[in-house]
């Protein structure tokens, strides 16, 4: 979100049952989020367990087409060197093939197939001779005169979800970046504007625009780094007018979510001809856009409230001020009518006339720019109907045209599963939505310590399939809480995974860490969500663990120059994890299988086909022993060096991420 306590929304907080401020909307991020019930369409059911099978309640659920069955695939041995598998397993099982690794009398591959659709396949030897399975009589003309193998399609009530896939980039490959547009680099000092009346530096705009971020593509930040989705924040114009937070202090819009000509760009940020350029340029070097949309609410300056009132909640609500966490409340019956702040009228998406002027502009968004996603502030504070007509209208009018999937993640700032869950449809409401759970569980084993790696094991172990096919999105830090630095300091600067850091927003500024130590810790947490399923979020400047506390200081300007050593440890450090997780697609799409724990170590392994990582992590200060590994010889990608199971010895605060010899 983006404006609880005057930043987005102006004063909000949407943590369920944590304690949590929201984000935004209550410190002056965004906004809030709210919702839940049970899940319709693709996916349907409850909690679900690894790979389908464990974990708090039951198998992941999702339609037949998105199910994967495991199948091995076996071929006798012989005097051959190599065997390989190819077919229609995979969109490019026919050209990437799949190695066979020899056991005793038999070549064998397990890999994952199509729920209960036939498989055609032949095997590679000694990477020249195409040859049919002689182990299966089954056949089917090749069209080039000669035959394939058929696999008659498996049916297995152990299976995963896989997304569904079209086009030429596939989500699960997916780095994503946040710009925080006005904070990250003044590309054009033309368009900064003059001074907001009574608003101070920290919540004033800073100039960053569209041409800095630009400057940046052309200089190959985002290409070096390893990104390849930007994040940008919402881009309609907002007015040049204060706004009280819940905090006491006055805020200007930004950060975008105070949004008044919805057909107009923010002129802060540069003309439409400047966002166009940004995303043609950021296709050229092949890296995907997303905007963020905020369709909640607008300001009361919006020429669209006061030309038709009726759209809008009133702000009367049964002689009360309905005012999310005032008059109101941030959850239940009046969270999808209240107004995050009093100057931010609430859309009342039950009125058709309504949904179809937002959705309108979403699109028209869309067609204006080319843009490859949307990021969506406040979910559960907005009519089912709205997410469900806009997925529709996608399918109709944008990916008919572009023949790519656009892939639609939602923010909802809770603690409870369930909550997000009942979102995550790709067929008829969301791809994802941004894993807070998961955060929270990363946060409190492998930053604040307060909780130990053990219990971080087993809630991986209940999430993985949790969402079925959704495409969730990751992350340790975003714009609505302190700067995950912070969390990960010798003494935490905060303990509780959920703060919000307003003590430390104004005043009392917590200063850079010295030392290496808390760099490490973080880092450790990037090892993490960089090596398992889901599109890893970099927070602008948590590569190099940027300082701040609670909105708006957790958005201070982009640090350039003049890095720590630990700063500049923890940015190489994430450059190879995002090489490391675009050359193994079992970091991306892979089953994960634990292989130990103890209070301060956790080990597992990712396999997607026949390439299998193994992820070891040490969050104590000292050396550890960590167990489960295969006997054997691996080479660990991280720091070159040659190790051997089934204990491996990992320094102080660091990570292994080891592949076989």
């Amino acid at each position: 979100m983006a404006g609880v306590s005057g930043g987005d929304a102006g004063g909000v907080g949407g943590c369920v049952g944590h304690g949590a401020s929201g984000g935004d909307g209550a410190s002056g991020g965004d906004g809030a989020s709210s919702g839940a019930g049970a899940s319709s369409g693709t996916c349907t059911g409850g909690a679900a367990g690894a790979a389908g099978s464990g974990g708090s309640g039951g198998a992941p659920q999702c339609d037949d087409a998105y199910k994967r069955c495991q199948h091995e695939f076996k071929y006798p041995a012989g005097s051959e060197t190599s065997v390989e598998l190819r077919g229609s397993f995979a969109a490019d099982g026919w050209t990437a093939g799949v190695p066979l690794a020899k056991s005793g009398s038999e070549w064998k591959a397990s890999v994952d197939v199509p729920y209960g659709v036939d498989v055609q396949y032949k095997f590679v030897i000694d990477g020249t001779k195409w040859v049919t399975d002689p182990t299966n009589p089954t056949k089917a003309p090749d069209g080039q005169g000669g035959e394939n193998s058929v696999l008659t399609g498996v049916k297995c009530t152990t299976f995963t979800c896989a997304p569904p896939v079209m086009g030429t980039f596939d989500w699960r490959d997916a780095v994503l970046y946040f710009v925080f547009v006005d904070r990250f680099l003044d590309g054009d000092a033309t368009n900064n504007g003059g001074a907001i009346p009574g608003v101070d530096a920290p919540a004033a705009y800073h100039g960053g625009d569209w041409a800095g971020v630009r400057k940046k593509l052309q200089d190959g930040y985002f290409t070096d780094l390893g990104v390849n989705v930007l994040w940008l924040t919402a881009p309609m114009d907002n007015p040049n007018q204060a706004g009280w937070g819940t905090d006491g202090h006055q805020y200007s819009a930004y950060h975008g979510y105070w949004p008044q000509n919805l057909d107009k760009a923010e002129e802060h940020f540069g003309a439409l001809a400047d966002l166009k350029a940004l995303v043609s340029e950021a296709h050229a070097k092949k890296i995907r856009v997303i905007l963020d949309y905020a369709m909640n609410h607008v300001h009361s300056s919006s020429p669209v409230f006061t030309q038709h009132p009726e759209w809008f909640w009133s702000l009367d609500f049964g002689g009360k001020k309905c005012v999310c966490g005032e008059g109101c409340g941030w959850e239940g019956p009046d969270a999808k009518r209240c107004w995050f702040r009093d100057y931010l009228p609430d859309f009342d998406f039950t009125k058709p006339a309504a949904r179809k002027f937002s959705i309108d502009n979403a699109i028209q968004w869309v067609k204006d720019t080319g843009i490859d996603g949307f990021r969506l502030d406040a979910v559960k504070h907005i009519e089912d109907a709205w997410v469900t007509e806009l997925r529709a209208r996608v399918k109709s009018e944008i990916e008919t045209v572009s023949g790519e999937h656009f892939y639609m993640v939602g923010e909802t700032f809770t603690g409870d599963r369930a909550t997000i869950k009942y979102y995550v449809d790709p067929n008829a409401m969301l791809d994802g939505q941004f894993d807070f759970p998961l955060r929270a569980k990363a946060v409190s084993a492998l930053l604040t310590r307060s909780a130990p790696m053990t219990d971080l094991d087993g809630f991986l172990a209940s999430n993985e399939g949790y969402y079925g096919p959704g495409i969730m999105s990751t992350f340790i830090g975003n714009h609505d809480v302190p700067r995950s630095i912070h969390f990960a300091a010798d003494t935490p600067v905060w303990g509780n995974e959920w703060a919000d850091g307003k003590d430390k927003a104004w005043s009392n500024l917590p200063n850079l860490p010295s030392g290496q130590s808390a760099f490490e810790r973080l880092a450790n947490a990037y090892t993490l969500i960089f090596t398992l399923r889901g599109v890893p979020l970099l927070y602008y400047g948590d590569e190099i663990g940027m300082a701040g506390g609670g909105d708006p200081d957790n958005r201070r300007p982009m640090q350039w120059t003049n890095l720590s050593s630990g700063q500049s440890q923890l940015y190489a450090h994430v450059k190879k994890l995002t090489a490391i997780r675009a050359a193994h697609p079992a970091l991306r799409r892979g089953t994960r299988s634990a292989l130990s724990a103890t209070t301060d170590t956790l080990a597992y392994k990712m396999q997607h086909n026949a390439d299998a990582v193994y992820v070891l992590i040490n969050r104590g200060d000292g050396a550890q022993q960590v167990g489960g590994v295969p006997n054997g010889a691996f080479d660990d990608l991280l720091s070159g060096a040659q190790v051997s199971g089934p204990s491996v010895s990992v320094p102080a605060r660091s990570s292994r991420i080891l592949v076989a010899k």
